[in-house]
């Protein structure tokens, strides 16, 4: 009988180590991902796409996305960091060279609405088409900059030609967007 008891309290300890080792085991399955913001969102990462990171919650079942300019690291549950940008810091006006411009809505996520800047050209200059175009970017960029904002979701791109386009003076670029921050 003595045998008996033994073996019985031999498994059910054996099983309780078991079952604790397991709980420990869980968050080590847990990747993390490491924002330029300070912040450190916990869960299990998906996929890493070209500008995206795909990833779910801990304890829920809900895909959220990333975009890839808000992430500093991902820490993966084996032990791995992999490094996803670089931070990119915007102290004034003089920083517009920094400022990025992104295209598409998904790259913002993760990011901090700013406000609306704008960048154009006068509607009579002395500049070709791709001239006002820069000119217009680069003022673009430099309200963002002034904002300490190092990114831009472009709004519209458009160019106005007058009577006389195919001269100098003839165009004039208007670019629109809405500033971000981390």
């Amino acid at each position: 009988m003595k045998n008996f008891l033994l073996a019985v309290l031999l498994v059910f300890t054996s099983s309780f180590v078991n079952a604790q080792d397991s709980q420990t085991e869980k968050p080590n399955e847990i990747d993390e991902v490491y924002k330029h913001d300070g912040e450190v969102v916990k869960g299990k990462v998906i996929r890493v796409e070209e500008y995206t990171i795909v990833f779910i919650y801990n304890g829920e079942d809900t895909e959220y996305t990333i975009g890839k300019y808000a992430v500093e690291k991902i820490k993966h549950n084996s032990g791995r960091v992999e490094d996803v940008s670089e931070k990119i810091v915007v102290n004034s006006k003089d920083d517009w060279e920094k400022v990025v411009i992104l295209e598409d809505k998904s790259y913002i996520a993760g990011l901090t609405k700013g406000s609306e800047v704008r960048g154009k050209t006068g509607l009579i200059n002395f500049q070709t088409g791709n001239t006002g175009d820069k000119k217009a970017e680069k003022k673009l960029k430099m309200a963002a900059a002034k904002e300490g904002h190092p990114f831009i979701l472009l709004t519209a791109d458009k160019a106005t030609v007058g009577a006389g386009s195919n001269r100098l003076g003839g165009s004039q670029a208007i670019k629109k967007g809405i500033s971000y921050k981390y």
